[in-house]
């Protein structure tokens, strides 16, 4: 009986929540933002969250089916971007509620009949096409790693812009690719998250995870949605793609479908990448040289922020692609060169084409967003505006005083002719326009001649009855005619009462009043119907007009696409030609050898940011890693620039593949198919890894991957563990890479003993950082010279660094007894038993006892008052005082 109370007493769910409550849970891993006239409005956890993310207030409403009250929140729907952002920064998935009926039809069906509403998207990291979701200068790729058998494929596609990559990945190569990609987001199946040798691969990337059925990444199931996508019967004029490729490329698209509910972006053919295409850079060696983002976290510092002089988002996002991945096939690379030479030679025509590629909208993202139904107005006059600048960019580069050749002249055709669109457009789109279509206002005057009308009655109503009041008068000859207008019977003609009999047949009687008559005419109805929906009618009109516009846009977005790319590598070619004359760079000479001679190269961050302080110049140096001499073994002491050393070189062997000019007098590299870093240090608790162990674990990878055409990079090899362990596996490390890798290698350490190995390995040369020692004091030239140092000058830095000065100077008496051999135990004891630092302090001299009062020279200047002395006055105290003071001496 009690059981049944409780139930009669317990609320029953409304209709409108029984509805959210099945979308939501169509949904589970998702914030659901439920679309309820203005705002979207969380319920449940989901408002719990949200509130606690954004930092809103949450409310209740209304009570659930067990009694308990609602939590709710919600965002207006005008500034829902905002907030979004937020949320997908935060980790969070969002899948988005419209309203896909009118309110008037769901009354039709009842009183209590809830509006139709159905999730129209799923927002992702990854699947972002928002110019204010995503930074313009970056592409914001959705990632999809599958495994079929024993090979492994990734994909990846960036939905605002419509790149779609795919390649073939070993295991072991997965972190450097996912590095170079720096997805947003990464889809895999559920079996690879689950194998136990794959953990540590994934430990770095567990943030951007988005598990998936296996189903999703069936090889044939995803070959048939490639094709049915590309509309082809096979895919081989595309690449040769392995089944693990397929299943990556197809589960991507299979994750686009399921997130933006069946409405798919524009995406452009698969590119296939082979392997060995791309310099491989593995995750730490990106993360230690800072490439494009310093060891914090912020851009600002990072090679990319030094080098980066384009002038719009594409230009941007294309100089980030390619600084990630360089290339490897040195005739691509040459002519990328040749690009960046034209462009550093010819002054006049970079200036003119870099100021009006300024002033040119980003063709890429806008494409997109119309592509994907979530396009604007403004998306269609940056179309407009961007296709205009293809023509003047090509009448810019077609003069005869600097002749287009190889990637230029391909860029140039790909600009195309874009008349016809630019001027439809340029006809149809008014000046001010809004965001979004449905906000009315954006068709030109003159475009459409219904529209226009639509507009004169909806903005000149009261002038249109007056004429047609006018014209009555007129034609009944009762000036006291009126149109009047009320809620009731909306407009209507009234006449006194002694002007009935002039009414004519086409007045229809509405009303009859004391004094007065009401009549209507089929054409003042019709007026006033158009009237009262002129606005709406305009308004679905200009949606009529837009989505035409926008269906000429897409029916060329492939040509409209590559006038695009074509745009962001002539920012990218006449950017890096703009660095080259500011910076002072040289053109490198890329080639199949082995070769790595750099003469006066640069460190490009210290040496711009050393300019920008207004310090000293940056000191260059040669570098020569030719086969007799390919491991360099670089010893000196610390703040004399090693670091700095080893760092410059790999830089400039990434600027150089890149296809960009670099910071050096002169360059010649044999292409380079990996690089490896070993600098810096840092620990990884979260998986119980020391300093030394990080080490060890990237110095294994190197000694593991490392090829004859490597370049290796390694600083300070075993000083995180006993100097005589230390000393034994950086001396193994030298003897592997010499004998077994042959790579190109620079080394440096503070073991001098390792110098010993130049006599008996034929390619290791010793370096060193050179010093001047001046009156007592060490002076750091930041210059590489042959030979090896004598002396590691720690103690010197130590003191630069403030350790207090008998810390130092105990530091120096140790070091002289160990210099001198006295190594014993016995010696090493009576060290440590005379204890002279405590022993420094004791013995230093104490200051004397202050005088009980003021001494006389302090009395005298006591007595003085400055503001009443005159010049001369003040000038015999000066010399009274001097007096006083020879005279206690």
């Amino acid at each position: 009986m009690t059981e049944q109370r409780l139930k009669k007493s317990a609320p029953k769910i409304t209709p409108m929540m029984e509805q959210y409550l099945s979308i939501k849970s169509a949904h589970p891993d998702c914030l659901l933002f439920y679309r309820m006239g203005d705002f979207y409005e969380l319920f449940f956890q989901d408002a719990v969250d949200a509130a606690a993310a954004l930092d809103i207030t949450l409310t209740k409403r209304g009570h659930s089916h067990d009694g308990s009250e609602i939590p709710m929140c919600g965002v207006p729907v005008h500034a829902h971007d905002t907030y979004l952002s937020r949320l997908i920064r935060k980790g969070f998935r969002v899948a988005v509620c419209e309203q896909t009926e009118d309110p008037a039809e769901a009354k039709k069906r009842g009183s209590k009949s809830v509006v139709r509403r159905e999730v129209i998207r799923v927002v992702t990291p990854g699947t972002l096409t928002e110019d204010t979701l995503m930074d313009a200068r970056s592409h914001n790729y959705l990632a999809a790693l599958a495994e079929t058998g024993a090979e492994m494929g990734l994909s990846w596609a960036d939905m605002s812009t419509g790149n779609f990559h795919v390649q073939p990945v070993a295991a072991e190569n997965l972190p450097a690719i996912l590095g170079r990609i720096s997805p947003a987001e990464l889809i895999c199946p559920q079996k690879l998250l689950e194998k136990p040798e794959l953990y540590d691969l994934f430990a770095d990337w567990q943030h951007i995870l988005t598990p998936q059925p296996d189903v999703r990444f069936d090889s044939i199931n995803a070959e048939s949605r490639l094709k049915e996508f590309y509309a082809v019967a096979s895919l081989d004029a595309y690449g040769d793609f392995n089944r693990a490729e397929l299943a990556a490329a197809g589960a991507l698209l299979d994750y686009v479908e399921l997130t933006q509910v069946g409405q798919m972006p524009r995406l452009s053919t698969l590119s296939h990448i082979a392997e060995g295409a791309i310099m491989e850079i593995d995750h730490a060696t990106r993360r230690n040289l800072e490439l494009v983002q310093t060891l914090s976290g912020e851009r600002k510092g990072s090679l990319l922020s030094v080098i980066d002089r384009t002038v719009t988002g594409a230009g941007a996002r294309l100089l980030g692609a390619r600084l990630a991945a360089p290339l490897t096939d040195p005739e691509a690379i040459n002519r990328r060169l040749d690009m960046v030479q034209y462009f550093r030679d010819a002054d006049q025509l970079r200036d003119d084409l870099r100021q009006l590629l300024k002033e040119t909208p980003d063709l890429e993202r806008a494409l997109g967003r119309l592509s994907l139904g979530r396009g604007g107005p403004r998306d269609l006059a940056a179309i407009r505006d961007g296709l205009a600048a293809t023509a003047i960019a090509r009448t810019i580069l077609s003069g005869d005083a600097y002749p287009a050749t190889g990637e230029l002249k391909t860029a140039i055709a790909d600009l195309g002719n874009h008349f016809s669109l630019v001027e439809k457009l340029g006809r149809a789109l008014g000046q001010d326009l809004p965001l979004m279509a449905r906000d009315g206002g954006f068709i030109a005057e003159g475009y459409n001649e219904r529209l226009d009308e639509l507009r004169v009655m909806g903005s000149e109503s009261k002038k249109l009855i007056m004429a047609l009041q006018a014209r009555y008068q007129e034609e009944t000859g009762v000036d006291s005619l009126k149109i009047k207008h009320n809620n009731v019977l909306g407009y209507f003609i009234e006449v006194t009462a002694k002007n009935v009999d002039r009414m004519g047949d086409q007045f229809i009687h509405r009303q009859t009043m004391t004094n007065a008559t009401r009549y209507s005419t089929t054409e003042l109805s019709e007026l006033a119907r158009d009237i009262s929906e002129s606005k709406d009618k305009a308004q679905a009109l200009e949606q009529e007009l837009f989505d035409s516009l926008a269906s000429d846009v897409t029916l060329q977005a492939d040509q409209i696409a590559i006038a695009a790319h074509a745009l962001a590598s002539l920012d990218w070619a006449s950017s890096l030609g703009e660095l080259a004359i500011e910076q002072d760079y040289c053109r490198p000479s890329v080639d199949n050898s082995l070769a790595f001679e750099i003469e006066g190269g640069r460190h490009p961050v210290v040496e711009q940011a050393l300019r920008k302080a207004g310090e000293n110049a940056f000191v260059p140096n040669d570098a020569d890693l030719g086969n007799e001499r390919r491991l360099w073994l670089i010893t000196g002491p610390n703040m004399a620039g090693k670091s700095t050393f080893l760092r410059q070189n790999a830089l400039i062997a990434i600027l150089a593949q890149m296809g960009g000019f670099v910071p050096a007098v002169r360059c010649h590299i044999g292409a380079i198919d990996r690089l490896f870093s070993r600098v810096g240090a840092a620990d990884d608790l979260a998986r119980g890894r020391s300093t030394f162990m990080v080490e060890m674990v990237e110095t294994a990878t190197i000694l593991n991957q490392a090829t004859d055409r490597s370049l290796v990079i390694l600083d300070e090899i075993g000083r995180g563990t006993a100097t005589f362990d230390g000393l034994s596996i950086a001396w193994a490390c030298v003897e592997h890479l010499h004998d077994a890798n042959k790579s190109r290698a620079l080394f440096a350490t503070h073991y001098h003993e390792l110098t010993a190995l130049t006599d008996r390995l034929g390619s290791v040369k010793p370096y060193s950082m050179r010093v001047k020692e001046w009156q007592g004091e060490v002076i750091f030239l930041h210059e590489v010279a042959q030979g090896t140092a004598d002396r590691s000058y720690g103690i010197h830095v130590a003191r630069l660094a403030g350790l207090p000065g008998p810390v130092v100077k105990r530091a120096e008496e140790v070091l002289q007894t160990l210099e001198n051999g006295e190594k014993s135990s016995g010696a090493l004891s009576k060290l440590a038993e005379e204890l002279p630092l405590f022993q420094s302090l004791l013995e230093q001299p104490v200051a004397p006892a202050l005088e009980a009062g003021p001494s006389a020279l302090e009395q005298a200047l006591g007595d003085i008052n400055p503001d009443e002395l005159t010049p001369r006055e003040a000038l015999d105290q000066l010399y009274a005082l001097k007096q006083m003071i020879e005279t206690d001496k």
